[in-house]
């Protein structure tokens, strides 16, 4: 099953589908897509491993091309954060450039026959009203084109607020 989890800056999104990913059990691959790029980063992600330091994740890196990975059949899969690999893929030297939106999701599809479960992790980053650069209107569009296009997909979708799941679609876990 395929869940999306969305969730504003530190609304407890990530707290929540490692939750989930845990639940759903078997091998559990953390597919982590921030590039350590400052100190700030580094932070961000010393954090998340501290978070999941118990839970059983193994970790993957991969900042683009998700649709190059092979991973063990019928793991569980979750996806920090669709955001990252958003930006990554467009923005990035290495990325796919005007064709993110394609290759992230022929990637989404590829990680879904691959596992039993995969849970994806994106920012809901369109409620500000702010009119903005164009390479950042380009972004917002990005994201906002596959949060829906992996909405669609999902078996679930939960948007956590102030740490409370809200099931948009299908039933949560708990």
């Amino acid at each position: 099953m395929l869940t999306l989890v969305l969730g504003g800056a530190a609304s407890g999104k990530s707290e929540y589908a490692e939750q989930v990913a845990v639940e759903a059990g078997g091998q559990k691959i953390y597919l982590a897509t921030m590039q350590p790029f400052d100190a700030e980063c580094e932070a961000r992600i010393q954090k998340h491993r501290i978070a999941r330091r118990e839970k059983g994740f193994e970790t993957v890196e991969q900042y683009t091309g998700i649709a190059r990975l092979r991973l063990p059949k019928g793991c569980t899969i979750l996806l920090e954060c669709l955001s990252n690999l958003a930006a990554n893929e467009l923005f990035s030297p290495s990325g796919a450039g005007q064709d993110a939106g394609g290759e992230i999701l022929r990637g989404i599809d590829l990680l879904c026959a691959q596992a039993r479960e995969v849970v994806i992790v994106s920012n809901e980053i369109f409620s500000d009203g702010i009119s903005y650069d164009p390479d950042t209107e380009r972004y917002l569009s990005l994201l906002s084109g596959l949060n829906q296009a992996v909405a669609c997909r999902a078996g679930r979708v939960i948007e956590v607020v102030c740490g409370i799941p809200i099931v948009c679609k299908g039933r949560g876990p708990r």
